[in-house]
């Protein structure tokens, strides 16, 4: 059950990577933008920080996409819905 959290946090992870590079913005853009240090958001990329709704939906307003396309660890490419 533990791993199978931890491989659900690794994916909204890489999710969050892929949209973020997808659309040519910088860790640091990203880390200004929540007002947090690059280090810090580094971490949340690779996994070791457990987000908040809160800093998902941030992260997903930030991307301009649905915080669904975040979460959504069942498919192999992220859905780059609009977050309207």
């Amino acid at each position: 059950m533990k791993d199978m959290l931890e491989n659900k946090i690794r994916a909204v992870a890489t999710n969050i990577r892929k949209i973020r590079e997808s659309k040519d913005f910088t860790q640091d853009y990203l880390a200004v933008k929540l007002a947090i240090s690059q280090n810090a958001y580094s971490k949340i990329e690779l996994g070791y920080t457990k987000i908040t709704v809160e800093r998902l939906f941030q992260i997903a307003q930030i991307l301009e996409v649905s915080p669904i396309s975040l979460i959504d660890f069942d498919k192999e490419k992220p859905v780059l819905a609009n977050a309207g």
